[in-house]
């Protein structure tokens, strides 16, 4: 399988086609980090689409300092954080100081119900609202360490912060989750916020249509 660096490489050459590879390989952790930072499907999509022309039009700007899915997760981060900020709705939830400012009640909005729990897709559900509940400024960290499994370097990385500032981040994100959606977080809160089939194939088709791509037959 072709490498990341490789398929960049052969884009910048002018196959454009190829841009359909990064797309289908990174597709999901970027929805996953946008939706970290917005909690409507529809915008999340709309923004993964503007990030990846965004990254197609500064192609040249990318370095290999760190790999190409850190480098891309950054533009959709910060493509998601300007969208919130434009839109009035980001409010950093601590103060410059690192003092935790305070913060509605998490069981207010996750939406559980004793016949949720019953089965496994509503579970689904249910885990995903409550990672929804998170303050944005923990969701972020923990959706990428916890959703994402990536570790602590590639997180901080990801999202411009200190590793130390990630570890805080991602136990005060625990601790505010319940202790029974906690318990159950492990290998169902990975199927949450799919990004897959028809949702991908169409953001790859509308990306491609905008930088003059062709679609490719073959996605390895």
């Amino acid at each position: 399988m072709r490498s990341d660096a490789e398929v960049v490489d052969r884009v910048r050459a002018g196959e454009i086609g190829l841009y359909e590879l990064l797309m289908q390989r990174h597709n999901q952790r970027l929805y996953r980090v946008i939706r970290s930072v917005v909690t409507n499907d529809l915008e999340a999509e709309d923004i993964l689409q503007e990030s990846w022309v965004r990254a197609y039009e500064h192609l040249d700007q990318f370095e290999g300092r760190a790999s190409f899915a850190t480098w891309i997760t950054r533009i959709a981060f910060h493509e998601a954080l300007s969208r919130r900020r434009i839109s009035g709705r980001w409010r950093p939830l601590e103060d410059e100081a690192g003092n935790v400012m305070p913060e509605s009640d998490l069981s207010q909005s996750t939406g559980r119900t004793p016949e949720a729990q019953a089965i496994q897709s509503e579970m689904s559900r249910i885990l995903q609202a409550a990672v929804d509940a998170l303050p944005e400024t923990y969701r972020s960290v923990f959706m990428l360490r916890e959703v994402e499994q990536l570790n602590t370097t590639e997180t901080a990385e990801c999202l411009g912060l200190s590793e130390e500032a990630v570890k805080t981040r991602l136990h005060r994100s625990r601790v505010l989750l319940r202790r029974d959606l906690e318990s159950r977080v492990g290998s169902t809160i990975r199927e949450a916020y799919p990004f897959l089939g028809a949702r991908c194939d169409r953001v790859v088709g509308h990306v491609l249509d905008r930088i003059g791509a062709k679609s490719m037959p073959m996605r390895n």
